[in-house]
Parts: structure tokens; C-alpha cells; sequence
């Protein structure tokens, strides 16, 4: 990597990092807010929705955003909005008052990932793209883990607010720094234009160039409800639709199988060895629960994430997205279909296929995200990543909706697995057509 594409990739790692800290100490802070504010938890779970809906739903607006201001604009805004929040949340005086905060905070944090992730894709040298989407991936993976576990580390010692505020100064703090960071967004854009054209200094950008770039940029510039429909249709090519449904699918399983999984591997660790509460925390203290064996489990296999985000940043350089997209759709589709018997076979088994399923769950991420920025036109990355996150934390969020139902209302807690298998098996499906077809734009 040159200095241009470590700034970019650094940045960016800080930035996906935080979001997804404070995506998952939300739910740690919960614990502590059920007591503290005496509601049910359906009337606290509607509160959290807000803030989790609005950080799927802002993302195509956000999309929006990028295109026109820029992503560094757009991530330094969003680290400042999400300090702020938790600044908020820390004061909040009443439910209502944490509710207006977390809208605040997922308003703030939706803008990220299509910022995030248009700044890799127009900055980053083609060539090393696949290694900083790896990166990328494994930061936030980093926060999804190790984030709601300092958070419930910190709660032994301090009130949740101080721990709020402390949380809040982490995203500030990042928002300071990339004030001043140096990098050039359209770099990675440049190179590939150098590499293609045959302008003057090998770059491909002469006077006719760059007044073409500037009718293109106007073209493409979004200003009204025509402009939006015009460029939606310039995103939605044969191809992006397409991969729009392989990555719906790959939401749909993610967010399904998360929002469960902590009380299912809780269930088969029971199964296994009895209680698995650890003994150190007295069984009646009101953090005993934060501290099941379960939830070890749950972290061990959010990190062994970061290893599949590596490998397949590192593999992305070596084979197709679509190709790579494919086959790990197709392995979590064997390792859900497989987890039930593994579980019933004993704890070392559990653990395997625990670890194999956050290999693979998060493994997909550059695939995708490598996807979608060769199926989608550099003037327009910010729509189409905005898209895809519609997608994935938008509609995907459904997956919660579908688990659920099926817990429910099955004999058996394998008809969940089985559901999910079926939604990565047709991802796995269209990604194989996207693969033997030439739809690339």
C-alpha cells in the first residue's frame, strides 16, 4: 500500500470500528436500563428499535450524501454525531430521553457505511482495494466483539452513564483526527483511469476528459426526486440487481442468526455440561448473566470474524468477489444445516462450528462489499453502497422477525437453522448466476 491507500484504510478502521462498539453495547446498557427505568422489555426493545431502524434506513440517504459532499465529510460528521449522542444518552434524564438519543445515534452512524466504504472504493489503489476491505472488515469485527465486552467490563465499576460518556469521548476523540488526516479520495479512481487511458502524463485526463468528468459529475448529481429515480436507474443495472439480492440474502441470515444465537448457544451449552454460569460472579448478582459461559462463546466467535475478514481481504486479490461471494455463501449454508448435530455431539464440536460460522458470517463482508463496487459506477458509489445497506440493516432486519417466528411456533430449535440455510442457499444461487454471467457494467 502507498501512504494515500494506509491514510484511507486507517481512517476507515478507526470509524467502522466505533460504529459497530456502540451498535453492540447498546444491548449491554439495556441490561441496566430495565431496572433503572422499571419498563418491560417490549416497551425498551421498541425504544432500541428506533435507533438501530434509523442506522438501516439513513444509509440510503446517506448513499445520497456521499455522492454530493464527500465521504470524509460525511465519516468525520458521523464520528461527531455518535460522541455526541452518547454524550446525550449519558445525561438522558428518562426513557424518553434515552430514545431521543439513540434516534440521534443511529441517525449519525447510518451515514457510515456507505461513506466508509465509497471512500476504499474510490481512494484505495485497485490493486490493494481487497487488502483494505479485509482490514476494513476485521476493525469492525474488532468493535462487534471486544465492544459490548469492555462495556460490560466497565459497568462493574462505574455507572452506565460514566461508561456512556466514556464512550463517547473514543468517537470524538476519532473525529478530531480525521479533521487532519491526508488523503486524496478519487485516488484509487485516478489510478484506474491512468492505467486505462492514453491522455497526457499517462493519466487519461486531458482538457476533453476533464470537461466530460465535469458533465458527468453534473449528470450525476442528485437534486430532486427525478434525480434520485434517474440515478437509481444508472445503479440498478441487470448486474447490481443482482447482487442487491445476493446481499439482501447475506442480511437476512446475518441478522437472524445474531439476534438469537446468544440464548441458542446458551441452551446447547446446558445441554452439554449443565450451568454454565461462571462461578467467580455470585449466581443473584444482577450482572451474573453478562458473565454465562454463553456469552464467551457468542465473543469467541464474533472474533474468529477478524480471521475471515483477513482471509478473504487477502483472497480478494487472488480470485473474482462474485466467485468468492459464492462459495462462502455456500459454507454457511453447510454449517448451518450442519450446527444442530454438531451441538448435540458435545462442547469441542459446538466450539468448532461455533468458530466456522464467525469465520465464514463475517468472511463474506469484502466479498460483498468488492461486489458491489465492481457492479456500480464510481459517480454513483455512495447510492449504491446505500442501497446495499438499506439491505442488509434495513430489510435485513427482518431476519430477527423471521427467526423469531419460527422459535416460536417449530417443535425444534434445527427448523431455525434449516430456515437460514435455505435463505444462504438462494443467496449462494444467484451469486453463481452473477459469476457465470458477464453483467459487469
Amino acid at each position: 500500500m502507498n501512504a494515500n491507500d494506509r491514510s484511507i484504510t486507517a481512517f476507515t478502521m478507526a470509524a467502522h470500528g466505533l460504529v459497530h462498539t456502540y451498535e453492540l453495547s447498546i444491548p449491554i446498557l439495556m441490561t441496566v436500563w430495565l431496572t433503572e427505568f422499571s419498563v418491560t422489555a417490549a416497551v425498551l426493545g421498541a425504544v432500541v428499535t428506533v435507533g438501530y431502524g434509523l442506522f438501516g434506513a439513513g444509509a440510503l440517504p446517506g448513499g445520497l450524501l456521499v455522492d454530493r459532499l464527500g465521504s470524509r465529510r460525511l465519516i468525520v460528521g458521523c464520528l461527531f454525531g455518535m460522541g455526541l449522542a452518547f454524550f446525550g444518552l449519558a445525561l438522558a434524564p428518562s426513557l424518553a430521553g434515552i430514545a431521543v438519543t439513540l434516534a440521534l445515534w443511529g441517525t449519525a452512524a447510518s451515514v457510515y457505511h456507505p461513506a466508509g466504504l465509497a471512500l476504499i472504493s474510490n481512494g484505495v489503489d485497485p490493486d490493494r482495494r481487497g487488502v483494505a476491505f479485509g482490514y476494513h472488515g476485521m476493525a469492525g469485527n474488532a468493535g462487534i466483539a471486544f465492544g459490548p465486552l469492555a462495556a460490560a467490563v466497565l459497568l462493574l465499576v462505574a455507572d452506565w452513564r460514566v461508561v456512556a460518556a466514556a464512550l463517547g469521548v473514543l468517537s470524538i476523540a476519532a473525529g478530531v483526527v480525521g479533521l487532519s488526516a491526508d488523503f486524496d479520495e478519487t485516488a484509487g479512481i485516478e489510478a484506474a483511469d491512468g492505467a486505462d487511458g492514453d491522455g497526457e502524463n499517462g493519466n487519461g485526463a486531458d482538457g476533453d476528459d476533464a470537461t466530460r468528468d465535469d458533465a458527468d459529475s453534473d449528470a450525476t448529481t442528485i437534486r430532486s426526486l427525478g434525480d434520485f429515480l434517474a440515478g437509481s436507474r444508472r445503479v440498478f443495472t441487470a448486474g447490481f440487481t443482482l447482487v442487491f439480492l445476493v446481499v439482501l440474502c447475506n442480511g437476512l441470515f446475518y441478522r437472524g442468526m445474531l439476534t438469537f444465537l446468544p440464548e441458542l448457544l446458551r441452551e446447547f451449552l446446558l445441554a452439554a455440561v449443565g450451568d454454565v454460569r461462571l462461578g467467580i460472579f455470585a449466581p443473584d448478582s444482577p450482572l451474573a448473566e453478562e458473565f454465562d459461559v454463553s456469552r464467551y462463546v457468542y465473543v469467541g466467535l464474533l472474533t474468529a470474524g477478524i480471521a475471515g475478514q483477513y482471509t478473504s481481504g487477502r483472497l480478494l486479490d487472488r480470485i473474482e468477489p462474485e466467485r468468492g461471494l459464492a462459495t462462502v455463501l455456500f459454507l454457511l449454508t453447510v454449517i448451518a444445516v450442519a450446527f444442530v448435530p454438531l451441538a448435540a455431539a458435545g462442547v469441542l464440536p459446538l466450539l468448532a462450528v461455533s468458530a466456522a460460522l464467525g469465520f465464514a458470517l463475517f468472511g463474506i463482508q469484502p466479498f460483498s462489499q468488492a461486489t458491489v463496487a465492481a457492479y456500480s459506477p464510481p459517480e454513483s458509489r455512495g447510492l449504491s453502497f446505500g442501497f446495499t445497506y438499506l439491505g442488509i440493516f434495513g430489510i435485513g432486519a427482518l431476519g430477527a422477525t423471521i427467526v423469531g417466528v419460527v422459535l416460536t411456533y417449530a417443535a425444534a430449535d434445527a427448523a431455525v437453522f434449516l430456515v437460514l440455510a435455505a435463505v444462504a442457499l438462494a443467496g449462494c444461487t444467484l451469486a453463481t448466476v452473477l459469476l457465470r454471467r458477464d453483467l459487469r457494467p
